[in-house]
C-alpha cells in the first residue's frame, strides 16, 4: 500500500496579516478623507507657526531666502534676544498687568453679573442696556479723557492707568457672565436662601462653584486680551521702558532689528509661546464656557 500524501498547510498567519494591514489602511485612508478639510484647515494655521519656528534657528544671512530648511541649527539665537533687548522685565510687567488685570476683572464683573442676571430692581434693563453699549463703546473715543485723568492723579508712565479701571468691571466680560448665570436653575438660588444664606454667601457657595466654566472662559479672555495689548501700554507706558510690556517691547525690537529676521521671528516665539500653553491646556474649559454661555439669551 502506498501512503497518502498530504498538502503542507498552507500559510494563513502572512496572509491574515496582510488583511489586517490593507484594512488598517482604508480606515486611514477614510479618516483622512473624512476630516480632509480639517486637516486641511490646521496645516494653514501650523504653517506660519512652523515657518517662524524654522526662521528663528537660521543664520541672519540665511533668513527670508528661499532656502526653506536651515542650513544649521542657530539655537544661540534665541540667547541673543535675551541679551540685546529687556525681555525679562518686559515678561514681568506682561504678567504683572494680566494677573493682575484677570483677577480684578473677575472679581468685579461676577457680583455685577450676579445682580443683572438674578435680581429684579428697577432700572435693570437700562443697566444692562448700559453695559452693552459700553461693550460697543471703542476704547479711543474715551483715551484723552482718560488720560487727563491719569495725568492729574500721577499715573501715568506706568500700568496703573490699564489695571485700577478693571477694579469696576468689565462690560464683555459682565455680558458674558450674565448670559451663563441666567442658564442655572433658579431652584439652587432658592433653596439656598431657604437654608438660611444670604445673597454673598449664595454667590460664594453655589453661583460661583456652578460657574466656574464661564468665569474660566473670562479669564482667559482678559489674560489674552492683556497680554497682547498694544495700545494701552503705548499710550500710558510709551517713554517709561521700566513699564513697557511684551507687545510694545517687540515693537521695539522689531524696529532695531529689522534686518535680522532670524532674531526677530525668535523674539516673535518667545513672546506668543505663553499664550499658546496656556491655551492648550485649558482649551476644554474655555470652550465648554464659550459654549454654554450662548444656551439662554
Amino acid at each position: 500500500m502506498t501512503a497518502a500524501v498530504t498538502a503542507p498547510p498552507r500559510a494563513v498567519a502572512p496572509r491574515a496579516g496582510r488583511a489586517a494591514s490593507r484594512t488598517r489602511r482604508r480606515r486611514a485612508l477614510l479618516w483622512i478623507a473624512t476630516h480632509a478639510i480639517a486637516i486641511a484647515l490646521a496645516l494653514m494655521f501650523l504653517a506660519p507657526v512652523a515657518f517662524l519656528l524654522l526662521t528663528s534657528l537660521m543664520s541672519d544671512e540665511q533668513a527670508l531666502t528661499s532656502d526653506l530648511w536651515p542650513h544649521s541649527w542657530n539655537w544661540g539665537n534665541y540667547a541673543d534676544v535675551f541679551a540685546k533687548s529687556e525681555l525679562l522685565r518686559w515678561t514681568a510687567n506682561t504678567l504683572l498687568y494680566a494677573t493682575l488685570g484677570t483677577l480684578l476683572t473677575i472679581l468685579s464683573s461676577v457680583p455685577v453679573a450676579y445682580a443683572l442676571a438674578r435680581f429684579r430692581f428697577r432700572g435693570r434693563r437700562l443697566a444692562f442696556l448700559l453695559v452693552i453699549t459700553a461693550m460697543m463703546l471703542p476704547p479711543q473715543v474715551v483715551a484723552v479723557p482718560m488720560y487727563l485723568v491719569w495725568a492729574r492723579l500721577g499715573l501715568t508712565d506706568s500700568l496703573w492707568p490699564l489695571i485700577l479701571p478693571m477694579l469696576f468691571g468689565d462690560a464683555f466680560s459682565i455680558f458674558l457672565l450674565r448670559q451663563f448665570l441666567i442658564t442655572i436653575p433658579r431652584e439652587y438660588v432658592d433653596a439656598a436662601r431657604v437654608d438660611g444664606c444670604s445673597d454673598l454667601r449664595t454667590l460664594l457657595k453655589v453661583i460661583v462653584p456652578m460657574a466656574r466654566p464661564a468665569i474660566a472662559a473670562v479669564a482667559l479672555f482678559q489674560f489674552f486680551y492683556c497680554w497682547n495689548d498694544y495700545y494701552g501700554p503705548l499710550l500710558y507706558a510709551g517713554v517709561a521702558q521700566e513699564g513697557w510690556t511684551l507687545s510694545l517691547g517687540l515693537a521695539t525690537f522689531k524696529a532695531f532689528h529689522s534686518v535680522q529676521w532670524n532674531l526677530t521671528m525668535a523674539a516673535t516665539l518667545l513672546v506668543t509661546a505663553p499664550v499658546i500653553i496656556v491655551f492648550f491646556f485649558a482649551q476644554r474649559v474655555f470652550i465648554e464656557g464659550v459654549t454654554l454661555t450662548g444656551v439662554k439669551g
